[in-house]
């Protein structure tokens, strides 16, 4: 009897205790509502359709879903898609795609992801209350994968910009977008961290979360409570190509920066040192006499670059740099690429032990192979040449990305180029061993070249180079 009743009162004295918790902290189990958020917020939010116009002469492919993975896994080693054996006819046809992006000026400026847009021919916008409008492409930016677009409308909804830097781990956060193309659609989650480092991600601390975020998703804002976008929804991990609990947003203030230069210019400059670097293992830090494992590994310098310049050398470690504390090897890019080209920074350094600080004037960052061929626009009623190709010349930046070599970008690529796998944003280095010098140059090499004989163009494609045997048409 006794036992139940010292049984009996301890079990009062625990629902007492649980009553007075849930009474000094009753918001402790409830869910936010997020009612009010979706309707002031959602009517900024839009849906993004593009189109592609893409060429081929048959695949095997023919007919299945369109299988993003599978196209990128070919694009990244340079790889044409398979055709049909003996297939000939080069074919034109269209695809679509979506994304999500938000307004973030009541005069028509939306944001997205540079991967959304990528290659369109043509980009509709739809408002919330379903109007349309065809956007213009004002820049994109492939580092940050941040884009700009600008529709001719005027009194929109924008969306308040607010500060990822005080997010903090375990805050719920909301993303607005259209998965699957379901417009306007809201998931919820918490921030699981924060400036998370990706492989061949060097330009964006991101905010990784576990909201749900599906194809469709990207582009669109990551909200906070208060109703203000703390980022834009761009990547997530996955092994089945859906959401499996880890989504990756790029910071808010890193976008806006971006989306001003692009504004501005069209493009994004960025400081540019021309180093390879490497984190700093307890071992290394040990060989190096270091006390912890801080700063950044210079592992290679490149010739004629700033650092060589400025006396940066392989084996140096860099801890400061413009008077910013590098903790780690992905601290400096983003360091490194915020800072203006032409401006002359202090860096310190650990060389041999010994503490040193240099003077380096920075160079700016060279243009990458994919926005070499975003820049592969076609003028208006250009012919192309008997090879089926409309070239241009190489701007002086674009130059210097290849190592101040002269060059061709291939504007467009139609039959015959097109089926020896030729494709736009190619750059063409040489025909029949002669090196391209410029365009008339190379107009004068083509036209000596009888009808039905075949040259070797050497074309430069993502940073390799491979010759590639042409046709000349007939009839040109």
């Amino acid at each position: 009897m006794i036992k139940k009743v010292i049984a009996l009162s301890a079990l009062c004295v625990a629902i007492a205790a649980n009553a007075a918790f849930a009474g000094a902290t009753p918001q402790a189990y409830q869910l936010p509502d997020f009612t009010q958020l979706a309707e002031k917020q959602g009517p900024a939010v839009v849906n993004i359709s593009i189109t592609q116009v893409v060429q081929g002469n048959g695949s095997p492919f023919a007919g299945m879903p369109n299988d993003e993975a599978l196209a990128e896994l070919f694009r990244r080693f340079g790889i044409p898609m398979p055709g049909v054996p003996g297939g000939s006819q080069q074919e034109e046809y269209k695809t679509q795609s979506l994304g999500s992006g938000f307004i973030i000026s009541s005069d028509g400026y939306i944001m997205t992801n540079a991967h959304v847009i990528r290659n369109a021919s043509e980009v509709v916008v739809k408002l919330n209350d379903k109007r349309e409008f065809t956007a213009k492409i004002i820049g994109a930016d492939s580092r940050t994968d941040v884009a700009l677009l600008k529709i001719e409308a005027t009194g929109l909804p924008k969306v308040n910009i607010g500060d990822p830097n005080q997010l903090k781990v375990g805050e719920w956060v909301v993303a607005i977008g259209s998965p699957f193309g379901l417009e306007s659609t809201l998931t919820a989650g918490v921030v699981s961290a924060k400036g998370r480092a990706l492989p061949q991600e060097n330009f964006v601390p991101f905010i990784q979360t576990d909201v749900a975020i599906n194809p469709g998703n990207s582009g669109g804002p990551l909200f906070n409570l208060n109703g203000e976008v703390v980022g834009i929804n761009s990547q997530i991990y996955s092994r089945t190509g859906g959401y499996m609990g880890l989504s990756f947003a790029i910071p808010i203030d890193v976008a806006m920066e971006v989306s001003e230069q692009l504004r501005i210019s069209g493009k994004v400059s960025r400081g540019w040192l021309g180093i390879g670097i490497q984190e700093i293992s307890k071992e290394l830090a040990e060989s190096f006499g270091m006390k912890n494992t801080n700063g950044a590994l210079v592992s290679s310098v490149e010739k004629d670059s700033p650092a060589e310049k400025g006396g940066l050398e392989p084996g140096d470690v860099i801890l400061r740099f413009d008077n910013k504390a590098v903790s780690s090897s992905a601290d400096l890019p983003r360091i490194v690429g915020s800072t203006k080209p032409g401006k002359q920074v202090s860096v310190e350094i650990l060389r041999k032990g010994n503490s040193k600080v240099l003077n380096i004037v920075l160079g700016e960052m060279p243009i990458e192979q994919d926005e070499v061929v975003a820049s592969a626009k076609p003028p208006a009623k250009t012919e192309a040449n008997k090879l089926g190709l409309i070239l241009r010349e190489l701007t002086p930046q674009q130059k210097r990305s290849i190592n101040g070599r002269n060059g061709l970008l291939v504007v467009e690529s139609r039959a015959p180029a097109a089926q020896a796998g030729i494709r736009r944003g190619d750059v063409i280095l040489g025909l029949n061993n002669s090196e391209v010098q410029s365009l008339e140059q190379f107009n004068q090499l083509l036209a000596a070249v009888p009808s039905g004989k075949t040259v070797a163009l050497l074309v430069l494609r993502g940073g390799n180079t491979l010759y590639v045997p042409v046709k000349v048409a007939n009839g040109k």
